[in-house]
């Protein structure tokens, strides 16, 4: 499928889309099978018209007609994503129906687009960027932790339990239902805290009916039986608790391991900091603003989104409003600044890429579906073959394309400290009298949100 398009003024387009013969065959194909599961003729079942007896039955614009509605939509945006067009409202479509499957067929749409901004030469903008440093107390935490998973555990029953004990009980239902030989540590919050709570001064062969609140408010009880009563032995941290617990011989190798995995952590932290600050920073100094249909479009979605997370946790939107007291209102509109700072920073970048002639070729989107095909143990090319039939390609194409686009804005900007940024934030410019609050978003190439 190919596409050309026109300007007609005012952000407004003429796109002409030429459809493939075999494009076109594919949604009569289509259009067919879905006409005959629903048109009745007799002494033939649903599904099961012969195409010659359709034909006869509706007639062939009919055909053309249902194969034409139900696929231009998708040609128009595959079109529209190929072209790098951006509609800010539905198009209005101009064609008239297919003569022929064997022949091209073309249409047009007319639509209002979003324009690429104007933005400055980003090579001289500057950008915070932090340094790595390890806390020593978050090591401190690993070695710890360490420790917990090698400590030996030394019978303590002439004594209560006490917090951090490894207590084994058995547990009993009021219906009878049992768990024998459980191992309780308590205060690791395995068990509820009510239970926990009541263990800690517990002696082995004391038993317990201890009530317990449940999730949706409702309360249970259950009867606890000690059984045994644990003390755990921390090793001494040095050179046997390496050997012990890790594939060092000495401290100070393991310390200088987990030093180096917390340092790569806190700079893919940091990196993923520094672009989405880097694009920011664009977006504010060439003053791009995004409103109007794309704006409310990306707002549904990340609305529709967060519903769905709340859905998986059992949570309909009314309980989660009367728990936080948050004013459904107050959502949408975070929502909405959310949605035009995301589609902001889309057209800072798309404006980046063409600036930069940034162009992904067709090895590059298959070498990106080959990778996460194979990642998730499928065949890569047969995911090819699929996401090329329907056009998704030319999504994975821009998304790649506007990841090259922040690549090399991070790669071009001027990194500064922290301390320097911070500094110039604190003197006045008249820019900051209106100064919105910044939001943390995606970025192409930064996590995904939930």
């Amino acid at each position: 499928m190919t596409a050309q398009v026109e300007e007609l003024g005012e952000n407004r387009v003429r796109l002409t889309v030429n459809v493939s013969p075999h494009e076109l065959e594919h949604a009569v194909e289509h259009a067919s099978n879905d006409l005959a599961e629903s048109v009745r003729i007799p002494g033939f079942r649903k599904g099961k018209v012969p195409m010659p007896v359709l034909v006869a039955k509706i007639g062939k614009d009919r055909i053309w007609a249902e194969a034409v509605d139900s696929h231009i939509s998708g040609w128009f945006w595959n079109a529209a994503a190929r072209t790098r067009l951006r509609p800010v409202a539905p198009p209005e479509f101009d064609f008239e129906l297919p003569a022929s499957e064997s022949e091209p067929w073309s249409f047009s749409a007319t639509v209002e687009v979003q324009p690429i901004p104007e933005i400055v030469d980003w090579t001289t903008l500057e950008v915070p960027r932090a340094e790595a440093k390890v806390p020593q107390e978050l090591v401190d935490q690993e070695l710890e932790a360490l420790r917990q998973t090698v400590a030996e555990l030394v019978p303590a029953d002439d004594r209560p339990a006490r917090e951090g004990d490894a207590l084994v009980v058995d547990l009993v239902s009021p219906s009878g239902e049992a768990q024998s030989d459980t191992v309780v540590e308590l205060g690791s919050g395995r068990l509820v805290e009510e239970i926990e709570r009541e263990l800690v001064g517990a002696s082995a062969g004391d038993s317990k009916e201890i009530a317990y609140e449940l999730a949706e408010g409702s309360s249970a009880t259950v009867t606890v039986t000690v059984k045994h009563v644990n003390e755990k032995v921390l090793p001494e941290i040095d050179d046997e608790l390496a050997r012990a617990a890790s594939e060092f011989d000495t401290l100070a190798e393991l310390r200088a391991d987990i030093e180096g995995r917390i340092r790569v952590a806190l700079d893919e932290e940091i990196e993923a900091a520094y672009r989405a600050a880097a694009v920011d920073t664009l977006v504010r100094a060439s003053k791009v603003q995004a409103a109007g249909p794309l704006v409310e479009t990306r707002a549904r979605e990340l609305l529709d989104g967060f519903v769905r997370s709340l859905g998986r946790r059992g949570i309909t939107p009314e309980q989660y409003f009367e728990a936080t007291g948050q004013q459904p209102e107050v959502l949408v509109a975070q929502m909405r600044a959310e949605a035009a700072q995301s589609v902001a920073r889309e057209l800072a970048l798309e404006a980046v890429a063409e600036k930069a002639a940034i162009e992904v070729s067709d090895d590059d989107v298959k070498a990106l579906i080959r990778e996460q095909a194979e990642a998730s143990g499928d065949d890569p090319d047969e995911v090819i073959a699929d996401i090329w039939s329907h056009g998704h390609h030319e999504t994975l194409r821009e998304d790649l394309r506007l990841k090259a686009a922040l690549d090399r804005l991070a790669a071009d900007v001027k990194p500064i400290s922290v301390e320097q940024a911070e500094a110039r934030e604190k003197l006045w410019t008249p820019d900051k009298e209106n100064k919105e609050t910044e939001k943390k978003l995606w970025t192409p190439g930064s996590k995904e949100p939930e």
